[in-house]
């Protein structure tokens, strides 16, 4: 069973660092746990070493990657590619630092707003996003196409 964050004067349990190819097996292994449809390792790959809009972490929980987050900048606006945290890790709040670790670095990085798709399924990650201070403004029609579901497009206009 998860254990709740425990508070040590606001320091994070996590640590951060870039993604790089090495973390690809931790990374896709939490991937195909889940997403119904994974990314493949050629696409984080690309990402990793072809897309200069594309900026990826991980996050390490006692030295192993327990999550990961991707975000493409494009000028002033961040948009969230993807957000995973492994099972044996949810339900300690981990998502909740990796996104707020993302918000970060997207203001770093001179980004004023962030933006997102959900699955309406996915009521854990639209309740993370919504206390994060994201609002839906759209629906991109049929956008899954394992399920042909939509998405919700959310977007949070103040980053911090």
């Amino acid at each position: 069973m998860a254990q709740p964050l425990e508070s040590n004067e606001g320091a994070s349990p996590l640590e951060f660092r870039p993604m790089t190819v090495a973390d690809l097996p931790e990374v896709l292994a939490i991937e195909r746990a889940s997403y119904p449809t994974p990314w493949s390792e050629r696409a984080f790959r690309s990402e990793l070493m072809h897309n200069s809009y594309g900026h990826y972490l991980v996050a390490l929980y006692e030295g192993k990657v327990v999550g990961y987050a991707g975000m493409w900048i494009v000028l002033d606006e961040a948009h969230i590619t993807n957000i995973a945290v492994h099972p044996d890790y949810r339900g300690r709040g981990f998502g909740h630092l990796i996104l707020s670790e993302m918000e970060k670095r997207a203001v770093e990085q001179g980004c004023t707003r962030m933006t997102l798709e959900v699955r309406p399924s996915n009521h854990v990650a639209r309740r993370l996003y919504q206390r994060h201070g994201f609002v839906a403004r759209g629906i991109r029609k049929g956008y899954y196409s394992d399920t042909q579901e939509d998405a919700i497009i959310m977007w949070k206009d103040r980053l911090p």
